[in-house]
């Protein structure tokens, strides 16, 4: 890969990491417009390990609420009184609901990294999951804030964050801040517990496929371009963290949408048409 192309690529990642219109989608979407083959396994794992750049960006976006969280939860452990603050049960909840993606990942692993990679896939997740994310955010009783999160919730929206990796483009953010929606959450909170819920998934998911996969991506995409592509998604996807959480505050979810139905069709006119190939 030219290192043009993982700027591209990089920025792609950075900008649609967090919003909820599916970046593993954006991603083979522009990988097959550059000509790439996005069913190689040297090409999966480039997309999962240049994701590893856009949750470092919320790492350090929300490094004092992370070091606040884990604080709580350490003393949680050891002092009974401690466990009565929200972080300490925020914490679990994390944990915790990191589990179900988790198993679905490795459970599923062939499947997500040949079949669900289709552009048909893609495209119909778009359109079909727009309507879940309609439903949810159409919601007038969203009163909890994050002092209000309990591990059922989390273990909830768990598990719709593991509807992710198996369909591309639910989108894990659309799909985690739909769940959190129909938990009566507000926008700002949705969209924080998405940010929180993805950290450990996709740092433990890009790590493994960096690790386990290395030198696929070196004989194929090549390391020097997989690196400027993981730093470029940070740099992006910080400036779009902060974007977000001040969109939501103030904003419906509703444009999201639109552009996913558009988006979903313009795949299928283009697939069906013979200009793209599925």
């Amino acid at each position: 890969m030219n290192w043009l192309h993982a700027v591209i690529l990089g920025i792609v990642e950075g900008i649609t990491e967090f919003l909820p219109v599916s970046s593993t989608g954006h991603l083979n979407i522009v990988e097959k417009l550059l000509g790439y083959d996005i069913n190689t396994v040297g090409m999966t794992a480039f997309t999962a390990v240049i994701q590893v750049g856009a949750i470092l960006a919320a790492v350090v976006y929300f490094w004092s609420d992370i070091v606040r969280i884990v604080a709580a939860w350490g003393q949680g452990l050891v002092r009974r009184e401690a466990r009565e603050n929200p972080d300490y049960t925020l914490g679990w909840g994390i944990i915790l609901g990191s589990v179900p993606v988790a198993v679905v990942g490795l459970a599923l692993k062939d499947f997500i990294e040949v079949t669900a990679r289709s552009l048909w896939v893609i495209a119909g997740a778009l359109i079909v999951w727009s309507a879940v994310m309609w439903l949810a955010d159409r919601r007038t009783d969203l009163s909890k804030g994050m002092r209000d999160v309990t591990v059922k919730d989390a273990l909830i929206i768990g598990c719709f964050q593991a509807l992710a990796p198996v369909l591309p483009g639910i989108s894990r953010s659309g799909a985690t801040i739909s769940a959190g929606l129909f938990l009566r959450f507000d926008r700002v909170t949705a969209t924080r517990l998405s940010f929180f819920m993805g950290i450990p998934a996709l740092v433990a998911a890009g790590l493994l496929e960096a690790v386990g996969e290395a030198d696929h991506i070196a004989a194929t995409v090549g390391w020097g371009a997989t690196l400027i592509a993981t730093v470029v998604s940070g740099l992006v996807a910080y400036a779009t963290i902060a974007w977000l959480l001040r969109f939501v505050s103030s904003n419906t979810f509703t444009g999201f949408l639109v552009y996913r139905v558009g988006l979903g069709a313009a795949i299928m006119a283009l697939v069906a048409s013979g200009l793209v190939t599925a």
